[in-house]
């Protein structure tokens, strides 16, 4: 039997990894859909519970496009962003190693949700030098399973992979984490002998442009990604 040819090798290249690929984007962004319901949904039901005992508070969903949507609690913006590529994990990372992914490597392969923090204010008045914070990063693959990294409890309520699924109590647990580990993450000053200097340039233009910047953890060494923020 003849050894294949380059073009078989990428015909059959295109029908099984091309095509996978394209599955777990489809899956990806019917989560990401799925997200926006329930993201609309629970803040027309938490304005309406929040609403009549302080109007100063409120919570509202924004439609940012198809791949963002934003949900404003309070004094806090979640951003939920859906990467349009597909990535495959790393060989070194813990789910890699599992079974469910060694019987099937094509299941490494997943589309990406991730949840940022902001400060309302850093988006109403244009702050653009403040900073976020990603909260949680949604992994989902060819067979729509999923697993999540993030912050606090997240970091290990939703590390099952093999038998998570996505249903509307799913994402509406998940949304309720983000929001709670997101009023529990309070914005700090930093400390005094950091702050003390400021550019005659940083001064006149803060009132313009808001350019010092401001964030939840300014002036403190911010933990990785993979240790909880209590």
């Amino acid at each position: 039997m003849s050894e294949p040819s380059k073009r078989d090798i990428i015909v059959k290249t295109l029908e099984g990894k091309s095509s996978m690929k394209q599955d777990v984007y489809d899956n990806t962004l019917k989560v990401f859909q799925e997200f926006k319901s329930s993201l609309k949904d629970l803040a027309e039901t938490l304005q309406e519970k929040i609403g009549d005992k302080d109007g100063r508070v409120g919570v509202e969903y924004l439609e940012r496009g198809d791949f963002e949507a934003e949900l404003k609690i309070a004094g806090d913006v979640l951003i939920f962003y859906m990467h349009t590529n597909v990535f495959k994990l790393d060989p070194e990372h813990g789910v890699s190693k599992s079974a469910y992914c060694t019987e099937d490597d094509f299941r490494r392969y997943c589309g990406t949700i991730s949840v940022y923090n902001f400060l309302a204010d850093s988006l109403k008045y244009s702050r653009v030098n403040d900073l976020g914070y990603m909260i949680a990063r949604i992994f989902v693959n060819k067979e729509e399973h999923f697993f999540v990294e993030g912050k606090g409890q997240l970091g290990f309520l939703y590390e099952e992979f093999q038998g998570a699924t996505f249903d509307t109590e799913v994402i509406i647990g998940l949304v309720e984490s983000i929001i709670l580990y997101t009023l529990e993450f309070d914005l700090l000053n930093p400390p005094f002998g950091e702050v003390q200097a400021v550019s005659v340039h940083e001064i006149l233009e803060a009132t313009k442009f808001m350019t010092l910047s401001t964030g939840k953890r300014i002036g403190y060494a911010f933990q990785s990604e993979n240790d909880p923020v209590e």
